[in-house]
C-alpha cells in the first residue's frame, strides 16, 4: 500500500472506538416480488468511528497531532479494532494452533497470515497483512516453531527459512495479535471545545484500507 505510515493510532481512544465490518451487495427486487442478491465486494472493509473513544481534552489534543501527522487521509497507518485484534477469542491469548495457514509441500517457505470467520463451504478467509511484532506464534503439525530461526516475517506473511520449509503434508498454523491498516475518512475533524466539555463527541471517521 502507498503512503503508509507504521505507526499506530493512540491506544486508548481506539479501545473506545465503535465500528465493525462493512460488505456491499447488490439487491434487486423482480417483478415478482423475489430478490436477487449479489457481492459486489469479495472482501469485508472496516469502518470505525473514534470519536466515541474520546474521553479527555488530552485525547482530543492527541488525536489533532495524530491528524495532521498523517496529513489527513493522505497517509495509512495502524488502528488496533477493539473489538477483534486477535487470532483468538477477544478474551484468550494466541497460541501457534489458531489458525490454519496451509499444508507444507516440501517447497512453499511462505504462508500468508490469515483469519478465517465460519467454518466449512462459507468460511471467510480474511488477510491479515499488519501482524503485531512479537505476537507471532508459528506451529508445523503442532510443534511451535522459534522466530528468526525457522521463520521471519515479511509482511503478513511467514518465512521459513531454507531448512525449516514444511515437509508434503505438514499442517502450517499460526497465532497473532494484529492491527488494521486504516486511514482517515475525512479531510478535516471538526470540534467545538464547548461542545466537547458539554458531552458532544466529535465525529473520527476510519476506514480499513484494503491491500
Amino acid at each position: 500500500m502507498d503512503s503508509f505510515h507504521d505507526v499506530v493510532f493512540p491506544i486508548a481512544v481506539s479501545f473506545g472506538a465503535t465500528g465493525g465490518p462493512e460488505r456491499r451487495n447488490e439487491i434487486v427486487r423482480l417483478t415478482s416480488g423475489r430478490e436477487t442478491r449479489n457481492a459486489r465486494f469479495a472482501r469485508s472493509r472496516r469502518v470505525y468511528d473514534a470519536g466515541t473513544g474520546l474521553r479527555s481534552l488530552a485525547d482530543l489534543t492527541e488525536v489533532i497531532a495524530f491528524f495532521e501527522a498523517r496529513r489527513g487521509s493522505l497517509h495509512g497507518f495502524r488502528f488496533r479494532d477493539p473489538f477483534d485484534a486477535k487470532s483468538c477469542a477477544a478474551e484468550a491469548t494466541p497460541g501457534p494452533l489458531d489458525q490454519a495457514l496451509g499444508v507444507g509441500d516440501g517447497t512453499t517457505g511462505r504462508f500468508a497470515l490469515v483469519k478465517t470467520y465460519g467454518s466449512g463451504a462459507d468460511a471467510y478467509r480474511r488477510p491479515i497483512t499488519r501482524p503485531v511484532a512479537g505476537s507471532v506464534r508459528v506451529a508445523v503439525d503442532g510443534v511451535e516453531q522459534a522466530e528468526g530461526a525457522d521463520f521471519d516475517l515479511d509482511g503478513g506473511a511467514v518465512v521459513f527459512a531454507p531448512a525449516a520449509v514444511p515437509a508434503p503434508g505438514a499442517a502450517v498454523s499460526a497465532g497473532f495479535v494484529f492491527d488494521v491498516p486504516v486511514r482517515f475518512d475525512a479531510e478535516r475533524l471538526s470540534v467545538s471545545l464547548r461542545a466537547f466539555k458539554a458531552g458532544q463527541i466529535p465525529a473520527i471517521p476510519l476506514i480499513e484500507v484494503l491491500e
